[in-house]
């Protein structure tokens, strides 16, 4: 019998919505695959409603765990000839008891809708051609009733701001500029995997505004979207237009684990109003846009300085409407590079990627048939509290938005390998579950976690990663020693950080910032003793501190290194 599933409280990155496939021909020629990008998360009449890039329509939520989707074309006949951008990159804001929507656009004749009710999917247009247009834009409605457009995707131009007017929807001034990176001074705007600028300059886009006891966070994604350190920073100033200052440091940054990438997204608030950040997460290997969302933890500290907490910002964590909101539920990753059985195996695509935390590598079955299996041995008996099941798209055959399609599997724990228990039945699932996340009821006392297949929506059964989540029996991880950063005058946006390696540890997690009393932004590192960190500030002083990680919990933290 499968353990009863009861109202979850958590939730785990990916979220698990019904992504959209790639709808470009020329972005699938290595393979097609699920995508988006580019989320807006606004709350309006007591629900959140999710916008992002090229799905067909958007989402709606309760409770930031469960998503409905509804089916909505934004293009016009003539625009559908011409682009396969329904809603590239959107621009979603609330003005009065109305929802306004508008899609990114290089050209003049891109409209804006409006919607008194978008649950039932009624819109109609609010301007039929928003003439001035913009790619990656924002509209900002201020206290005083004055309404701000921001836009600008480039990496030789900057964020511009106009004002708007709120009742023709037409613009009051010309665009000025607002904000131009500045990759010789802030490591971590440069261009690259690894920050080196050896290809691009890197891109500023994705501008959103949120405003703050009176002061202005203009935020904005660099350096490009497809590498892992692909982050949301902030500016502040005192008006809607500026001037702005740089926070030295990303607002939302998360380039370790098993999802990378935290940019171009935007920040709303909850029903209890708590701050969130939602933004895109980067898979890149079928296509550079390949891409997912997260949804992470953010606020304002005492000082007015904004941020975003991307801790542990893919294990388990509480949902809104919760007692610990926000908060890491202290699960820790019971069967990260641990043995793993299977049924059959496709080409490369071997067991061991379904367990390396690597949403870019994946496990595939010879076939998408029923039966097919894995077995995930977590190594000792352990304490099971939840398993996120991420798809991967192998030899998938679809194109666009699909709906109707699901996917079914059981899941079973076993204290042997030898008799097996129904732990989680979804043989009758009619969804789509991408990144399927289950909390369980009572938490089950197991060694092995089995996986059946008995549906594909598309192609064959892979798996990008099968994560089990709980707690181990065993000691914590000692607490790391000999913690160094070397940091030189040759380039002090850079800095080689090592550490001695801690035995029964499988990763660490190095926080850093420019005050001891604000280490914001986290590193998380598997496998090794290294990590080579090209983000910081040149003007600024810095302070790191590390904790070692393994199934039984976290170490204590290192004392806080400072680093001139």
């Amino acid at each position: 019998m499968a353990a009863a599933q009861h109202h979850q409280q958590t939730y785990c990155n990916p979220i698990n919505i019904d992504y959209g496939y790639c709808p470009i021909p020329d972005f699938v020629q290595w393979g097609k695959h699920r995508t988006t990008a580019d989320p807006v998360i606004v709350r309006y009449q007591n629900a959140y409603y999710l916008f992002s890039t090229n799905q067909q329509g958007y989402w709606w939520s309760d409770d930031l765990l469960h998503w409905h989707f509804i089916s909505r074309s934004f293009l016009n006949d003539e625009q559908k000839k011409r682009t396969y951008d329904d809603l590239c990159a959107p621009a979603v804001w609330i003005m009065g008891d109305t929802m306004l929507v508008f899609g990114s656009t290089y050209t003049n004749d891109f409209p804006i809708w409006m919607s008194t009710d978008p649950l039932h999917n009624r819109w109609q247009k609010a301007v039929d051609s928003f003439r001035i247009g913009g790619w990656d834009p924002d509209f900002f409605l201020d206290d005083d009733g004055r309404l701000y457009m921001y836009n600008g995707s480039s990496n030789a131009y900057p964020i511009y701001g106009v004002e708007i007017n709120r009742h023709s929807l037409g613009p009051e001034t010309a665009r000025k500029e607002l904000l131009l990176l500045q990759p010789w001074r802030y490591g971590w705007q440069r261009f690259g995997e690894y920050n080196d600028n050896i290809f691009l300059d890197p891109f500023i886009e994705g501008a959103w505004m949120t405003k703050h006891n009176g002061k202005y966070y203009l935020q904005f994604a660099a350096p490009g979207t497809e590498f892992s350190g692909y982050a949301d920073g902030v500016a502040v100033g005192n008006s809607p237009l500026g001037p702005f200052q740089f926070q030295s440091d990303p607002l939302s940054y998360k380039p370790g684990g098993f999802v990378r990438g935290a940019g171009h997204g935007s920040t709303f608030q909850d029903a209890d109003a708590n701050w969130w950040h939602v933004s895109t997460i980067r898979i890149s290997v079928k296509n550079n846009f390949e891409r997912r969302i997260g949804i992470w933890p953010a606020g304002f500290d005492a000082d007015e300085v904004m941020y975003c907490n991307t801790a542990f910002g893919d294990y388990p964590h509480y949902l809104p409407g919760t007692a610990k909101a926000g908060q890491f539920t202290g699960w820790m990753l019971l069967n990260y590079a641990k043995p793993v059985q299977v049924s059959s195996t496709d080409g490369s695509h071997s067991a061991n990627f379904a367990v390396d935390e690597d949403i870019r590598t994946y496990w595939s079955a010879a076939s998408g048939n029923a039966g097919e299996w894995i077995i995930s041995d977590l190594g000792s008996i352990s304490t099971v509290r939840a398993v996120q099941i991420n798809y991967a798209d192998q030899d998938a055959s679809f194109m666009g938005k699909q709906q109707g399609i699901y996917h079914q599997y059981q899941l079973y724990d076993s204290k042997d390998g030898v008799h097996w228990h129904l732990l989680i039945d979804k043989s009758k699932n009619q969804t789509d579950v991408p990144h399927d996340y289950v909390e369980l009821d009572t938490p089950v006392e197991a060694r092995y976690i089995r996986m059946v297949n008995i549906h594909m929506p598309t192609g064959k059964f892979a798996l990008s990663g099968l994560r089990v989540f709980g707690n181990g029996h065993g000691t914590k991880p000692d607490s790391v020693q000999q913690f160094v950063v070397l940091r030189t005058e040759k380039d002090k946006r850079s800095a080689w950080i090592r550490w001695n390696p801690v035995n029964n540890a499988y990763a660490y997690q190095i926080y850093y910032g420019t005050d001891p009393h604000k280490l914001y932004n986290c590193i998380m590192v598997y496998a090794d003793n290294q990590y080579f960190f090209e983000g910081m500030d040149r003007e600024k002083t810095y302070y790191f501190t590390i904790e070692a990680l393994n199934e039984n919990g976290v170490s204590t933290r290192k004392s806080i290194l400072e680093v001139p």
